[in-house]
């Protein structure tokens, strides 16, 4: 796109990365791939390189065969060649792209060997780091720059939160005009223009009153050339119009790039045109990478000292917190400490509808009303502004006091916030100009900034900037006094829990000794039961009886083992399976004879059951045991499986024998009361052959009405 001189429109919207055109003292070259034939061509290509039908000639016709190898391979800048047809020598430097090539020559200057160059960049790093602090590092540079480039002023330039600028430093010949410490406005380096500062490090305007050289013949794809890359792209006629204002000839920036971000410019002007070789731009590119990596050295420094600062309060804090009683009020005893943690000329504490507040503060109901906003306004547990808004609800008294606010949330509920204020700091700013008058137009057309006489401005409504180390404190202490707040409502929790859990042991000692109580007499009356039983058993002649009683026997040693594992046992309501069983199969066996510990395997998982029901099952297991007694092996010892697991929320209790198996089903009184165990429990007992022998299997709910 081609650009007039009058066609001057508005910085911030012009698209300067596609200008259509090129500063004439250079040739452009637009390379298709992978043909290698000039697509496009900038400059008096004609007249300096000797051929006149260039447009879709191969380039190496037009700079030699060697110098298109040598690019091509390489893709570094080349100084010096010498193109076939030409009269003068030029420095070429390549810019890829998957589809072309954009070839920029400039005419060969005076080559500066890296004999000469390297100890004046050894001289100026030595001199960066014996810079005692960033004010004195930028006057350094400055006075480095200059040395390197002999413009007549070097400015280092530094960008602003609100993308303004200020210049920091600055070394300028006799009889120039001074700009430190004036600020300019962000207008003046609009965004696309700092976008581009990132990607061309070096930026060079030999004459700001060239006539542009237009690309010739138009571009197959209809696209206007992007030339983001390239230091012959044509400049904006604003810009150029700006420096012609600024009285400058000539005109070169390096970008100062820290962390991936334009964090300011070596602005450099010079009375008459003037250029820069391609080995001194290297040089200023390197020198500016060094001055980066020593301004992140020192902001980094600043930075650590500082938290180291922050830390060491927040650790006083804390202990004075610790040591304090309720927490509300160790906060109100050292109000004092916390103001000064952070550096605010008054500090408040609200919680619910009580303000404490220390050092110059806005007035009560200026506070109050804060609060409630700014738990309005964000969830955020930090919240920080050196310049209060204007919807701000603080009266015109309390604005002087409260310019500048840091906010912790530690509660949103009652609330609960700490306030710290700042009062407003008057600044004097000299601009390079009034960034507030309106520039003045020509046919509707806005022009560039004319004026740049000194003009000062008195900035109300600010205070001192809140720093990033001081908002990660914030947020740091927010997070220890919310852990505090909730380690002493733990230790609170806890002292109740302590009373309940002496509660809890007092009654459990006297559930163990009613237990006990219980359980002695259940004992002795069973084992007074069992002792008739035993009597009776011996006296009574007849064999078939003494098996009925003995049969008995081991039904009342079922019930009382489940009140011996009560008693013995933590859990009131449950019973072990595993083990009650096992207990159970050791006094069988005991009783039936020892001969049958051999015989009697045993598969049991450890499976829970309310005490109730454990009694139900002991009793239908002894009577299981007894049948395969009495009618599998006929009194005598025999291989005999117990198993007990869970599937499904259910208890499984499998006895099987290797005997003669069930035979006919018999209806006796241990038949009746099996069938009135399992009822009562809800389950289901059912019996398999066992090839040989018999599988009883019986399936009951874990829980259930009794």
């Amino acid at each position: 796109m081609n650009v007039r001189p009058g066609d001057l429109t508005s910085c911030d919207k012009e698209p300067i990365h596609i200008p259509g055109s090129i500063q004439p003292h250079g040739i452009l070259l637009n390379v298709k791939l992978p043909a290698m034939t000039v697509a496009q061509g900038a400059g008096d290509i004609e007249g300096r390189l000797g051929i006149k039908d260039w447009l879709g000639s191969p380039v190496a016709r037009l700079l030699g065969q060697h110098a298109v190898e040598a690019m091509v391979e390489a893709g570094k800048p080349m100084r010096g060649v010498m193109p076939p047809l030409a009269e003068e020598s030029f420095d070429i430097a390549v810019h890829r792209y998957p589809d072309r090539l954009l070839v920029e020559l400039e005419p060969a200057g005076s080559p500066q060997t890296t004999a000469e160059l390297m100890p004046r960049l050894e001289a100026a790093a030595a001199a960066f780091e014996k810079a005692s602090n960033l004010q004195a590092l930028a006057g350094i540079a400055a006075r480095e720059f200059r040395r390197l480039t002999c413009y007549d002023r070097v400015m280092i330039y530094r960008f602003l939160e609100d993308d303004a600028g200020t210049v920091i430093a600055e070394d300028v010949a006799e009889g120039q005009h001074s700009f430190l410490h004036h600020h300019f406005p962000a207008s003046d380096i609009p965004a696309q223009a700092r976008a581009l500062y990132v990607r061309n490090l070096v930026r060079v305007i030999p004459d700001v009153s060239y006539t542009p050289a237009p690309m010739r013949a138009a571009d197959t794809e209809g696209e206007p050339l992007d030339m983001s890359d390239c230091a012959l792209r044509s400049v904006s006629p604003i810009h150029l119009q700006y420096l012609k204002n600024m009285g400058v000839g000539a005109s070169a920036s390096v970008s100062i790039v820290k962390d991936g971000m334009l964090w300011g410019l070596v602005a450099c002007h010079h009375r008459e045109p003037r250029d820069i070789p391609l080995d001194v731009r290297g040089a200023c590119r390197a020198l500016a990478a060094g001055l980066s990596r020593q301004i992140r050295a020192r902001e980094d420094t600043d930075s650590y000292r500082e938290r180291v600062r922050l830390r060491t309060f927040e650790d006083r804090i804390i202990d004075l917190l610790v040591r304090g009683g309720s927490l509300d009020g160790a906060v109100a005893r050292h109000i004092g400490e916390v103001r000064e943690m952070l550096d605010g000329d008054g500090v408040a504490v609200v919680r619910g509808g009580e303000i404490v507040c220390d050092g110059r503060c806005p007035p009560l109901a200026d506070v109050k009303a804060l609060a409630a906003w700014l738990t309005g306004r964000s969830d955020a547990t930090v919240q920080a502004t050196r310049a209060l808004p204007e919807d701000a609800p603080v009266s015109a008294r309390g604005r002087p006091l409260a310019s500048g606010l840091l906010s912790m949330t530690l509660a949103r509920s009652d609330p609960w916030m700490v306030i710290w204020f700042r009062s407003e700091e008057r600044e004097v700013v000299n601009w390079a100009g009034n960034p507030h008058k309106q520039e003045a137009t020509q046919g509707g057309v806005l022009t560039p900034r004319a004026s740049f006489e000194a003009w000062s401005e008195t900035v109300h409504g600010r205070s001192r900037r809140w720093t990033i180390p001081e908002t990660e404190a914030a947020e740091r202490l927010a997070g220890a006094v919310k852990n505090l707040w909730q380690t002493r409502r733990i230790q609170d929790l806890n002292k109740e829990l302590m009373a309940l859990v002496e509660q809890k042991e007092t009654l459990a000692r006297q559930r163990e000794f009613l237990l006990g109580e219980v359980n002695h007499r259940v004992q002795n009356s069973l084992q007074l039961v069992s002792s008739f039983l035993g009597m009776q058993a011996r006296e009574t002649p007849d064999e078939s009886a003494k098996g009925v009683i003995e049969e008995a026997r081991r039904r009342i040693a079922a019930v009382s083992l489940v009140h011996r594992r009560l008693y013995t046992s933590e859990q009131i309501r449950t019973v072990d399976t595993a083990r009650y069983v096992d207990e159970l199969l050791d006094e069988m066996v005991a009783s039936i004879g020892p001969e049958w510990a051999t015989q009697l395997s045993r598969d049991l998982e450890p499976v829970l059951i309310a005490n109730d029901r454990a009694i139900s099952l002991g009793l239908i297991l002894t009577e299981l045991v007894i049948n395969a007694n009495k009618y599998a092996y006929d009194g005598r010892p025999g291989p005999l499986a117990v198993t007990i697991s869970e599937h499904a929320n259910t208890l499984r209790l499998t006895v099987a024998d290797r005997g003669r198996g069930r035979g006919d089903a018999r209806k006796g009184f241990g038949s009746r009361m099996l069938e009135a165990m399992v009822t009562q429990l809800g389950g289901t007992l059912e019996f398999h052959d066992n090839g040989p022998g018999t599988r009883a299997v019986l399936n009951v709910p874990m829980s259930g009405k009794t």
